[in-house]
């Protein structure tokens, strides 16, 4: 099985997404794995949504990337929230 090269290029995008919220966030490698499937997930919507919606900025062959980068970004986003540590105290 030959996988396309649009596809390809995106998940390799996505996942240069979530290593670097990785990188700047940290954690460890739980953490690193949901940061990268969540960009994976953003990614895909916001490429869906861009393509229902005909968003065609910077567009390298199908991959429309602005759409799916705010996609990943807003994925991303909610990753951190919902991997948020709960050792915060009241003071």
């Amino acid at each position: 099985m030959i996988l396309s090269p649009s596809f390809t290029f995106g998940v390799a995008l996505a996942t240069l997404y979530g290593a670097l919220a990785h990188l700047i966030l940290g954690g460890n490698g739980r953490r690193l794995l949901f940061f990268i499937v969540a960009s994976w997930i953003g990614f895909a919507i916001g490429q869906g949504a861009g393509q229902v919606l005909q968003i065609r900025v910077l567009a390298i062959g199908p991959t429309s990337i602005i759409p799916a980068t705010f996609g990943s970004i807003i994925a991303l986003v909610a990753a951190v929230f919902l991997s948020a540590r709960g050792d915060y105290e009241e003071r």
